[in-house]
């Protein structure tokens, strides 16, 4: 979704920012983006907060009209309560180095002069019902919600929009290596424990990493201007309030 998103952007003449633990993958996505020598790129881990900040003196963002903020990093998987539990790991991706993302970019976002500034983060449909096996994930997103609304209120003022993406499943890597656990825990083969998942979702699909692109795009446009403190539903039907 986030090299997606890097796409669409890019070729609306945005410049972009990329931001993730492997460089390479960073470098690999750069190439694939309009303008492609106008971009810049931080390997950094954005569980580090004093990392982050000293990512953003490096690329010298102050001199840089910083207008928006897609916090899309975020790990997935069960965990299990013992030695092996990996709770902290995925809170401390999915939750604090969101967390962290958002508050090193706020100086850069405040200074903005655009009339309206985004922040956008990833949650999942798994925030707003449980799945066995899936606390940390769960946890995480849902937590992620919760900042929205409190930033949204804490931010109003400086006309930063706070808002979360609840995504269903979308053809990404993370969601076929889930739907192959699936299948693996229920001694089936990929397509139909497929088929199966799919069955569930009301349009009887998955979204396109392209769908969640374009979306992205309009919360970022100068047309969104009084949508904030949401979780935004972007699931083919899997969740309805």
């Amino acid at each position: 979704m986030g090299r997606a998103t890097a796409i669409e952007l890019s070729n609306q003449d945005a410049q972009i920012v990329l931001i993730g633990r492997r460089e390479n993958a960073l470098i690999e996505t750069k190439k694939m983006l309009n303008k492609s020598n106008e971009h810049l790129h931080l390997a950094v881990d954005i569980c580090n907060a004093n990392d982050l900040k000293t990512g953003f003196e490096y690329l010298n963002l102050r001199n840089k009209n910083v207008c928006a903020l897609f916090a899309n990093a975020g790990i997935g998987g069960e965990n299990h309560y013992g030695k092996e539990d990996r709770w902290n790991e995925i809170l401390n991706i999915n939750l604090t180095g969101t967390y962290n993302s958002i508050q090193e970019s706020l100086p850069f976002l405040r200074k903005s002069e655009d009339s309206h500034k985004h922040i956008l983060m990833t949650s999942s449909c798994l925030a707003r019902f449980g799945v066995p096996n899936y606390t940390a994930y769960c946890t995480s997103k849902a937590g992620l919600l919760g900042l929205t609304k409190s930033l949204a209120l804490e931010l109003a003022s400086d006309n930063i929009l706070v808002n979360s993406l609840c995504p269903g499943w979308v053809e990404t890597e993370m969601a076929q290596a889930g739907i192959q656990k699936l299948a693996d825990h229920q001694n089936q083969d990929y397509d139909s424990t497929y088929k199966e998942q799919m069955g569930y979702v009301p349009l009887g699909r998955m979204s396109d990493p392209e769908e969640i692109a374009h979306f992205v795009a309009f919360m970022f446009s100068k047309a969104q201007r009084s949508i904030t403190g949401q979780g935004l539903d972007l699931n083919n039907g899997s969740f309805m309030i």
